[in-house]
């Protein structure tokens, strides 16, 4: 490994290891862009509720079952400078592995407190936040969660966040299909206790770079 390269990979994996799950901007590699499955919302499916708590649904009294998560994140440029005003999208499975759409013809069961898609805009820094459910493994795919974003500064993007540490990841050939250590760890939250009072029972912290 050339030296630069070798310098640079040690100040990466530091940077990652002080801070958990956040990489410094300027240690990001370009988010790739990944399949967004079958079950992106069509006009007819798209929840009436769509903000960025998807552990509510107006209307209804109840909580979404899981674990609940606090995610935030960031969409940065090449520069590492946030992208202001960018349009985040999430959509994931409940916590018995069924996707809010009608196309998922799973026997696992609803979960009519779970929006199961959300949106938000991101503030002036680039920053986002999403209040979700821990992601869930089902057959032939690791705990991940499907990110869309847009700007009118780029071509959208449509990638996965997955889970640091889970199990299922090396059964999943998405994740499979990373190519370095360095990226994986990029798109590997780390996932942490929430703080007390906040709500949730985790927290996570997701870069999308776009090149």
């Amino acid at each position: 490994m050339p030296i630069i390269q070798k310098r640079r990979q040690l100040l990466i994996t530091a940077a990652g290891a002080a801070a958990g799950s956040f990489i410094p901007a300027w240690a990001l590699e370009k988010t790739p862009a990944m399949t967004e499955g079958p079950f992106y919302p069509r006009p007819a499916d798209m929840p009436l509720d769509d903000d960025n708590d998807l552990t509510r649904v107006k209307g209804k009294e109840g909580v979404a079952s899981g674990t609940l998560l606090d995610l935030t994140g960031r969409v940065v440029d090449a520069g590492g400078k946030g992208i202001a005003v960018a349009n985040v999208e999430i959509w994931q499975c409940n916590s018995h592995g069924r996707y809010h759409d009608a196309r998922d013809s799973s026997s696992s069961p609803r979960d009519p407190f779970f929006q199961g898609f959300g949106k938000t805009l991101c503030d002036a820094e680039g920053r986002f936040r999403f209040r979700t459910i821990r992601p869930v493994a089902y057959p032939g795919r690791a705990p991940h969660i499907h990110f869309k974003v847009k700007a009118k500064e780029f071509k959208e993007l449509t990638t996965q966040m997955f889970v640091a540490g889970d199990a299922a990841l090396e059964r999943d050939g998405i994740w499979r299909s990373l190519h370095s250590a360095e990226m994986k760890r990029q798109m590997a939250v780390v996932l942490k206790p929430a703080e007390a009072g906040s709500g949730a029972s985790l927290s996570g912290h997701f870069e999308i770079m776009i090149g």
